[in-house]
């Protein structure tokens, strides 16, 4: 067994372990892999939880459901209100602790009212190198990393996705809405609804990895460097400017990746 299924092997002791595991579950690259692991060893005693929030793209809730549909693990969204509580709404730079806080306790409670026994999100090795506010919500509530815990970074998830035929194996870098929105700049439901609009538009001109930073009355587009240069065509400039302002009704301005 080499070193990357020696930490799949551990993974998987974790969660067998843990008898039964709701998987805090976005349909990005590691939760994804996480679900689908509980769901292999597990079976019906998983259960994949996504949170449904304006803070959650319409992109990311096609790919959980996707996923989910195609590998036939268990699946169900919960709503949660982090936009009720101020200091989210504030958008200081502790915001994702209260958004972590707000989907744990809604875990916690379905966690009581179900009978299963432990809850698990996708933190992974790489993730220890940024400022984590969430992680501490996780610590409070007694949440399972097991990606952590196993020592898998990204790069080895998505071998391990490839190897299990997971759409998200190549999926790009991925964060909530609410991330697009400079911190001390309210979050509300309707700029979060704009920049969810302005992705999905860029997207469909074409763009893979593509962000938009909501800044009041401008908006900066982010694309990966790879696509770059046809951004920055422009023709292509245009269009993106067009599609822009048709829902978001302000101004575009060039941003790097």
């Amino acid at each position: 067994m080499n070193a990357l299924h020696s930490k799949q092997a551990s993974l998987r002791d974790s969660l067998e372990a843990a008898g039964s595991v709701l998987v805090a579950y976005s349909g990005g690259v590691d939760s994804a892999y996480l679900a689908w692991e509980a769901h292999q060893v597990l079976g019906d005693r998983a259960l994949a939880v996504t949170a449904d929030s304006p803070s959650y793209p319409r992109s990311h809730r096609d790919m959980a459901e996707r996923v989910a549909r195609e590998f036939g693990f268990a699946h169900r969204f919960i709503g949660t209100a982090e936009l009720a509580d101020p200091r989210y709404v504030e958008n200081s730079e502790t915001r994702c602790y209260f958004c972590k806080s707000e989907l744990f306790e809604v875990l916690d409670a379905l966690l009581d009212e179900s009978g299963f026994e432990a809850v698990a999100y996708g933190i992974n090795r790489d993730d220890t190198g940024d400022f984590r506010p969430g992680h501490r919500a996780a610590e409070e509530h007694r949440v399972m990393s097991p990606l952590l815990d196993a020592g898998l970074g990204k790069q080895e998830i998505r071998e391990l996705s490839r190897e299990a035929g997971l759409p998200t194996a190549e999926l790009p870098a991925s964060a909530c809405l609410s991330s697009r929105i400079p911190y001390g700049m309210p979050v509300t439901p309707e700029k979060l609804r704009q920049i969810d609009r302005a992705e999905d538009a860029l997207r469909g001109l074409g763009f893979r990895q593509v962000r938009v930073r909501h800044h009041g009355d401008l908006a900066r587009i982010e694309v990966s460097p790879e696509e770059l240069a046809r951004a920055l065509d422009p023709h292509q400039a245009r269009r993106m400017s067009r599609a822009l302002n048709e829902v978001l009704q302000i101004s575009p301005a060039p941003g790097r990746p």
